[in-house]
Parts: structure tokens; sequence; C-alpha cells
């Protein structure tokens, strides 16, 4: 089955298998083959450059990082013509130095994108890894992070399922007969704050009381599970201090109070991941220094359980395992024919351990 074919098959809404679809060649050549807006999320990290020769070449071996940004470019934008509309596309890259200079490749690219391919960046995520490789310079600090970057097509309307990774939320209890929220707030500190508040007028303080009142009776019934409230020159703000610029300033200056309710589903992870290179989780085999945790969070917030992942320098099929563990179908393209035997090997290892656990 010649690749156009294969991939056809593949992207069937009818096609039922979750098993990755790997396929040898270039990237940019597969890539071309793949329709219009068919693919849901895409991850990778391609090779960096000027830090390893790949078998069969392939991009990261050019002169300078100007070719290497210009040679991505031509990747990014045959993703961003296969991406959905509601498809997002998530770019982790390494940066390298060039006579004592760091070349900043990751934001040149990032940069690049956004102004000459129209992608819109989400996040700027920090991979911290808690070590770096063998570095004996004695003039700079140690390098132990990489450049995460979420991008996606339209500004709205692109699939998150924010849920899906968001940390248990802390629920609210009860002490001294009265319902506490979540991280202990009772109403009472605010209450004397109202009353004994010289800022706030008689209506003002009325009014508070009253939005103070309902907002606990929501507690109560597990509505909300935790909030702040702001006073005028009682508390520190969150927003700018410029009406103009910010709603919240204008509700302190119009009511003297707004109010900040937490999510009752729990918190969203931060942009800074700590997440430790593969090579030290205790694996049987090294694969890559490109962690499986690194695809989770991408994978269950972006891409929707029938939809399909895509990673265009798969390598020994990280990106796929995990979107297979996952329950979500893949395609992984790779220029070594010894990666795509790894990958396929990883997830025929996954389905047997599965099946064991099943019998």
């Amino acid at each position: 089955m010649n690749d156009v074919l294969e991939i056809s098959c593949y992207l069937d809404a009818t096609y039922s298998e979750i098993n990755p679809l790997f396929i040898l060649g270039e990237s940019l050549a597969i890539l071309s083959l793949i329709p219009n807006d068919s693919i849901d999320c895409c991850i990778t990290s391609p090779p960096y450059w000027g830090q390893r020769s790949y078998q069969n070449g392939g991009i990261g071996l050019e002169n300078n990082p100007k070719e290497f940004v210009q040679n991505l470019l031509s990747i990014t934008n045959e993703i961003k013509r296969i991406l959905k509309p509601s498809g997002s596309f998530w770019l982790n890259l390494g940066d390298t130095y060039i006579n004592k200079s760091l070349a900043g490749i990751p934001w040149r690219t990032a940069l690049e994108m956004t102004d000459s391919q129209n992608w819109i960046l989400r996040n700027s995520i920090i991979w911290n890894k808690h070590k770096g490789g063998m570095d004996s310079t004695n003039d700079r600090l140690r390098n132990v992070h990489e450049n995460i970057f979420h991008f996606v097509k339209t500004s709205k309307g692109y699939f998150y399922n924010d849920t899906a990774i968001r940390s248990n939320p802390r629920l609210t209890f009860i002490k001294n007969g009265s319902v506490v929220s979540a991280t202990g707030v009772s109403g009472v500190s605010y209450k004397r704050k109202i009353e004994l508040s010289t800022s706030l007028n008689q209506d003002e303080k009325k009014n508070a009381l009253l939005s103070l009142n309902e907002v606990m009776k929501r507690i109560t019934i597990g509505e909300i599970t935790d909030f702040r409230m702001i006073i005028r020159d009682q508390h520190r703000t969150t927003h700018s201090d410029k009406e103009q610029v910010s709603g919240r300033a204008k509700e302190l200056t119009e009511k003297g109070f707004y109010f900040l309710f937490y999510n009752p589903n729990g918190t969203l992870p931060s942009d800074v991941w700590d997440i430790i290179p593969e090579d030290t989780q205790k694996r049987s085999s090294h694969y890559a220094p490109y962690p499986e945790d690194l695809c989770r969070i991408p994978i269950l917030s972006t891409c929707p359980e029938n939809g399909i992942v895509l990673d265009p320098f798969c390598g020994t099929g990280t990106t796929n395992k995990v979107a297979f563990d996952l329950n979500r179908r893949s395609i992984g393209i790779d220029i070594s024919a010894e990666y795509i035997d790894i990958a396929k090997k990883r997830v025929s290892q996954l389905k047997f351990e599965l099946n064991e656990n099943y019998e």
C-alpha cells in the first residue's frame, strides 16, 4: 500500500484501530501527502541545529541557524495547512551556542512563525529538566531548560479540554458550625473589613455585605469551592489600576469591591513543567531526552478522544506511544528506518502489556 492510500485509510472517520501509523520518509515530502484540515494535534521535537549527526541526514545539519529556521518554517507551514481550525501545534526546541553566544533558535523560530505564517502563540512553556548535560564551562550558568511553544491557527474556537489537565480541587469543609472555603475563607474576615472600611460609603458597605452573603451561600451548596474578595483600599489588587485597561479596576471604582472565583474542577498546570529527561526515568533502554510526560498535557488538553495526533519527527515514537496509551490515533514520520523500527516495537510492547493486564 502506498503512503497516500495508507494515510487516506487511516484518516477515514470509520477507521477504528488506534495503532499508530508510522511512515518512513522525509518529513516535508510526507506532510505534502496529508489532506488539508485533517489533523487534530501536532506535537514534535525536531532535530536541534548542529547538535548531532542524524541517520540519513535531514534537518539540523544546515550551515547556520537562519537556514535551519527557514527549513523548519517549511515544515511548520505544512503543519498549519493540515491542522484542523480546532487544532493545536506543540513545538519543543532546544538552543545552542555559536562562538560563545546563545543563538536564540527557539524564539527566532517562534517569532518567524507568528510574523510570517500568522500562527497564534498561546503559551511559551519552560521545560525544567532539573539536570543538564555534561558542562565544563566556568563563565556562564548551566543550561537545564528548553522551550515548548503552543500554537493555534485561530484565536477562538480551537479545542481545549482544560478539565482533563486540572489538578484535583480542594473541597469546602465545616469549622465551628460554619462552611469554610477550600483555602479557609469563612467570610468573617471580609465582613469585618467591610464594616471597618473608611473607603466604602454606607450604600457600598450594604451592597458588599449582601454580595458576600450570596457568595457564601454558593459555597454552602457546593456551587463554588473557593473565592477571594478584593475590597477598595483593603487588599492588593490583581490588575492594572487604569479603568481603560482593566474591567476590575472599573468595578472597584464604581462598587468598591469585586470577587475572584476559583474553578471548582481544580487548578490548571503552570507554564513551567518540571519533568526529568527520559534517560533518568529507570527505563530499560534510552530512546531520547524527549520524555513521555512531555506529551501528556498537550494530548489530553488539545486532542479530542476521537482525534489524531501527528509527530513529523517522531524518532523512536514517544509521542505515538503516549497517544496510544491515551486512546488516540497517531501518525509518526521519520527519516530513520532504525528509529521507525524501534517505535513500532515500543507500541507493540505496550499492546502486549495491556493485553496481559486484561487477561
